[in-house]
């Protein structure tokens, strides 16, 4: 039989599902306070003046942005309300895609570092840290898709641990 966790009230909350909620929650906000970092060392540099960074700023903003909407869409369990919507699809849609765009904005902010600026001024510094910043980023989107793929294909579940989950035992 399904417990309920203390204090919620929710008797479909299991124990293994909020802790699956606040691992992906922690994925998240890793993705974002590290997108933020990117977005926040680019935009101090004179990025307009070279397309590549153009394109690593948008791809920082636009991500951050859409990873804020599924963080509070989450947060708030509007996701619930929203049932017809295959959300572990969207979700690993969203997060191979957030990665091969990251990893096309790493690319193109690491091979345009020397370029653009001399070695050990301000803004070498602060595009050599978005470049890594930008790698880490791609990395926990990454992992992200992982455990998204892993949702969505449903793995740990099998038709007697979800019959035996239904109160039969």
């Amino acid at each position: 039989m399904r417990q309920a966790l203390p204090g919620t009230g929710d008797t479909a909350m299991t124990k293994e599902g909020f802790l699956g909620r606040l691992r992906s929650s922690r994925r998240t906000r890793v993705a974002l306070v590290l997108g933020l970092l990117v977005w926040a060392l680019i935009a101090d540099t004179s990025y307009h003046l070279y397309p590549a960074y153009g394109w690593v700023m948008f791809v920082a903003v636009f991500l951050w942005l859409v990873t804020i909407v599924f963080f509070i869409l989450y947060l708030f369990q509007l996701h619930m309300k929203l049932y017809m919507v295959p959300w572990p699809l969207v979700l690993m849609i969203f997060n191979v895609g957030a990665t091969v765009l990251y990893i096309t904005a790493f690319i193109a902010c690491s091979a345009s570092v020397e370029l653009t600026s001399l070695k050990g001024t301000r803004q070498y510094n602060q595009r050599a840290a978005a470049s890594f910043f930008s790698c880490l980023v791609m990395i926990a989107y990454g992992v992200s898709a992982f455990f998204s793929f892993q949702a969505w294909r449903g793995v740990g579940s099998n038709a007697a641990t979800s019959q035996m989950a239904g109160g039969y035992a």
